[in-house]
């Protein structure tokens, strides 16, 4: 079968997904393939600002804030036994006149409501049968599915996750690595209430972290050793309850189990180019990171939003979606961008694991320096939510999409 299209998106995860709601909503006859699904392995997603006004344009938001709860507080606490240990730090996002940093909610509900949205969405088909090929041709590119389906659009947009085969396809050379942890992963019930504050201890053997969900309810990344990870997953619900509930230093009182467990490895994924001809990675296809700092999905959701404002620039100067033009616009504004938060988590986890007091002595002034001096934890709060310069325009607060 031969279909013909403006974009094709490949891959229906959250990112895929968002591409495919994006482009149609802008008029796009467009495809998207893969299959909406998503196990709940107790992950969520914490959605920064300029991701919930992303997904508040695409019309998706009001299905999934009833799941998500705000972050207004975002607290660091050193538990490294450094000798050198700063006090905790707190930042508040009223700080940076925001009523939240963002709000977190469970991957699957996620990827659910964004299925659900791109179901009905004009402009936009579905097809389920996987990608197995890409082809630069004379007007775009061709992509073949596993039935034998055929599509050619005048953009492809790679949205099929870390093992991505049109990353591959496209002669696109991609660089892995690994660190020495696993995380756990689970949703967790507690007495006393989180107070909208997502909670990170910096440990030996990585950061343990809890954040919020609606209700007395928090989902947890608990990253250390492969060994401790595996022996943690496989704890009755009882006695991994009171091991969360002495590593957060009882904080949240007594916790409950309240949702499945995953264990997820810590990798990183970058690539040495964002384009190939007609075609353009986001999301994971493009950059990996390990669930360290919320900027995973985020930068994904950034890929598409940027990528989605270079074809409307490039369409309106007389340009097709997938020409040059649009492509080196997507290119140049991605680069940096990802670059610095991937070698930002990278270091961060990197001198939790390296037990070297000169790092310790670094780390430690940095949070002490954030805690107080106003302007500097200002300006690093509003840098952490996303890029000063270059963010895209349905991400900003004001102006004209």
């Amino acid at each position: 079968m031969q279909h013909s299209s403006e974009i094709v998106v490949v891959g229906a995860g959250a990112a895929g997904l968002a591409a495919a709601l994006a482009f149609a909503r802008d008029g796009f006859e467009t495809i998207l393939v893969g299959e909406a699904s998503m196990a709940r392995d107790g992950r969520t997603v914490a959605l920064l600002a300029g991701s919930v006004r992303f997904l508040e344009a695409l019309g998706v938001w009001p299905e999934i804030e009833p799941d998500a709860a705000p972050l207004e507080t975002m607290r660091l606490i050193d538990d490294t036994g450094s000798l050198f240990r700063p006090p905790p730090v707190a930042f508040r996002s009223t700080e940076i006149g925001l009523t939240a940093f963002g709000w977190n909610v469970e991957n699957a509900t996620l990827v659910g409501r964004l299925g659900s949205a791109a179901a009905r969405a004009e402009n936009l088909a579905c097809l389920t049968s996987p990608a197995v090929s890409y082809e630069p041709t004379a007007s775009g590119a061709r992509v073949a599915l596993a039935d034998g389906t055929k599509i050619d659009a005048a953009l492809v947009v790679a949205a099929d996750g870390r093992r991505s085969k049109l990353r591959e396809a496209a002669g696109i050379q991609a660089r892995h690595w690994s660190y020495p942890q696993k995380a756990l992963t689970t949703i967790l019930a507690h007495d006393h209430s989180h107070r909208q504050a997502s909670t990170e201890f910096h440990t030996r053997r990585g950061p343990f972290t809890l954040v919020p969900l609606p209700g007395r309810r928090s989902s947890l990344v608990w990253v250390t050793s492969p060994e401790e990870a595996g022996r943690l997953a496989e704890l009755p619900d009882e006695k991994l309850a009171l091991a969360v509930e002495k590593q957060a230093q009882s904080m949240l009182g007594k916790m409950q189990i309240d949702g499945p467990r995953g264990v997820v490895p810590m990798t990183g994924l970058s690539v040495d180019q964002f384009t190939a001809p007609a075609l353009a990675l986001v999301g994971e296809a493009a950059h990996v990171f390990p669930p360290i700092g919320a900027q995973g999905l985020n930068l994904g959701f950034r890929d598409v939003a940027a990528l989605r404002d270079a074809v409307m620039d490039a369409g309106a100067a007389g340009h097709a979606p997938g020409s040059e033009p649009a492509l080196s616009t997507y290119r140049r504004g991605r680069t940096v961008d990802v670059a610095l938060r991937t070698n930002a988590v990278d270091s961060l986890n990197r001198t939790l694991l390296s037990g070297l007091l000169p790092l310790d002595l670094a780390r430690g002034a940095g949070l002490l320096m954030l805690a107080g001096v106003g302007p500097l934890r200002r300006a690093a709060m509003r840098e952490g939510i996303g890029p000063s310069r270059g963010l895209p325009r349905l991400m900003r607060p004001v102006g004209p999409a």
